[in-house]
């Protein structure tokens, strides 16, 4: 979230203080992300340390706890524990929200750092250890399990339809509309594609894994000692392996586009047979789903400030060469 909750800086001071046994001098909003039900803080303790504050809204169960947990018990290293209430919690509940705390890594994501060889053989051989995980059936009940679902391909469908009709003045908004007018036919051929390979997929026998489902170069941090972390499980599902796979050599956030790395990855993820219409499948449906989110925000809302031309931006970059969009659209099927 960019905009800052309705809980107050000292309600949330007081709950570390009472519950964590943090000490803070400075409680730092920070704008990032973009669930609009979270909210992070860096929380600056009188004893020199930085925590990490994750703010949400409810008090439901956060199976990203119960992930990093079954993560850490099997030996995978590259995450981001959090700290434990003085009572021994994951969690704390304060008024309407729930507060997660971990601790704040001085590091840059994949976006902003290009990963060595050795990291990307390292991501290679993290990822297989958490596809290899042996998901207790307690646990898979509570997880996402893939379907195939042509929700966001109905909702791009609808949006056309929308603006089609309906009178739009926010200046950020036109621009969006303008730009998905001139490119109608190649989004058209992104959601077909996307409808025939979930026809095609949804019918052939694959192994479902515990897969992280976001695992883009912004979830991975790479701090000062080389050492990297992948972060925000808030969305782990059960499903084939190329649901995370889609993403090395996907071009998301135009990144992570060149073959010379994706070879590289594969060596330390080991033998594997990927399924290409799979890959293709999941690439395509991303692609939907992201200008779905986008639409959403910029087409229907108005809110946002200044950060709507960021997204805008982050839109239009999408179809950018080697972006998504070009890569999803020569990817070879078998």
């Amino acid at each position: 979230m960019l905009i800052r909750p309705s809980l107050t800086d000292q309600r949330i001071i007081d709950c570390l203080h009472t519950d964590y046994g943090i000490d803070v001098s400075t409680l730092i909003f920070l704008h990032l992300g973009a669930d609009v039900n979270a909210s992070v803080y860096e929380a600056q303790a009188l004893n020199q340390s930085s925590y990490f504050v994750k703010l949400k809204r409810g008090h439901h169960h956060d199976i990203s706890l119960t992930i990093i947990d079954l993560l850490e018990k099997a030996g995978v290293q590259q995450i981001i524990p959090p700290f434990k209430t003085i009572h021994g919690q994951l969690s704390q509940r304060i008024d309407g929200f729930t507060i997660i705390v971990y601790p704040f890594i001085h590091a840059q994501n994949g976006f902003n750092r290009v990963l060595t060889d050795e990291q990307w053989l390292m991501l290679g051989r993290t990822l297989r250890k958490i596809h290899d995980i042996d998901v207790p059936a307690s646990i898979q009940h509570q997880l996402r399990r893939e379907a195939y679902s042509p929700e966001w391909r109905e909702m791009v469908k609808s949006i056309y339809i929308y603006i089609e009709t309906q009178p739009i003045t926010d200046e950020i908004a036109l621009k969006l509309l303008i730009f998905m007018k001139e490119h109608s036919s190649i989004i058209h051929t992104i959601i077909n594609k996307a409808e025939q390979l979930a026809k095609i997929v949804s019918n052939e026998s694959s192994t479902f894994v515990l897969c992280h489902s976001d695992i883009h170069a912004g979830n991975v941090l790479v701090n000062g000692n080389n050492t990297f972390y992948i972060i925000d499980w808030d969305e782990p599902i059960m499903a084939p392996k190329e649901h995370d796979l889609m993403f090395i050599g996907g071009g998301v956030g135009n990144v992570w586009n060149d073959l010379r790395e994706e070879k590289i990855f594969y060596q330390g993820y080991g033998e594997t047979k990927v399924n290409k219409r799979m890959l293709s499948y999941y690439r395509c449906e991303r692609i939907v789903r992201d200008i779905a989110e986008f639409c959403e925000n910029l087409l229907l809302a108005t809110i946002g400030g200044e950060d709507r031309l960021q997204s805008y931006k982050h839109f239009i970059a999408m179809f950018e060469p080697r972006g998504v969009v070009d890569i999803a659209c020569k990817n070879e099927e078998n």
